[in-house]
């Protein structure tokens, strides 16, 4: 049976034209809202469910700096049992964005003004993705023998096997 592809909307809503704000000079910022509901697809190797947050984009001298505190819902891998699993990511963003692009930032806006938030969400999103996470606090993760999902199903094999390197070991326990 195939699943149903979820319908994503267009990352172009993470673009921002800073044209205004690169003509206002330094000192200038936005403070913007970023209310996100629907499903994202980031980039190739990102889909998040939702964004949800506050944006300043501030003009420097040497282009706009983005500080943004946002929530990101995204699916992520329990690390026992290896189910699917809703995680939200508080991240803390402050990034300079150089205009016009240099070797000084990672980040840079073009001569079209076009502010691109994608690949710093990304960025920042798969590090912290990257930390184990649990579906919940007593998972109780795969059998080692058959790898069954200990949460879902009773496995039948034999725990009690004992490494030979260390049966003389449980010997001298046994007999405390």
């Amino acid at each position: 049976m195939k699943l149903p592809t979820p319908h994503f909307i267009s990352n172009r809503v993470l673009k921002v034209n800073v044209g205004f704000l690169l003509s206002a000079g330094a000192g200038n910022y936005q403070d913007s809202r970023l209310d996100i509901p629907d499903p994202l697809r980031v980039a190739d190797d990102l889909d998040v469910h939702s964004i949800e947050g506050t944006l300043r984009l501030t003009r420097t001298k040497e282009g706009v700096l983005v500080q943004a505190r946002v929530t990101i819902i995204v699916d992520n891998i329990c690390s026992r049992c290896l189910d699917v699993v809703q995680q939200a990511i508080d991240l803390d963003l402050e990034e300079l964005y150089a205009h016009p692009p240099s070797s000084i930032s990672e980040f840079g806006i073009g001569a079209d003004a076009i502010l691109d938030l994608a690949p710093l969400l990304r960025a920042e999103v798969l590090i912290e993705k990257s930390h184990k996470i649990l579906c919940r606090e007593d998972c109780l993760g795969l059998c080692p023998e058959c790898g069954a999902n200990l949460n879902h199903e009773a496995c039948t094999c034999n725990t009690e096997q004992i490494d030979p390197r260390l049966a003389r070991l449980k010997e001298l326990l046994d007999r405390e």
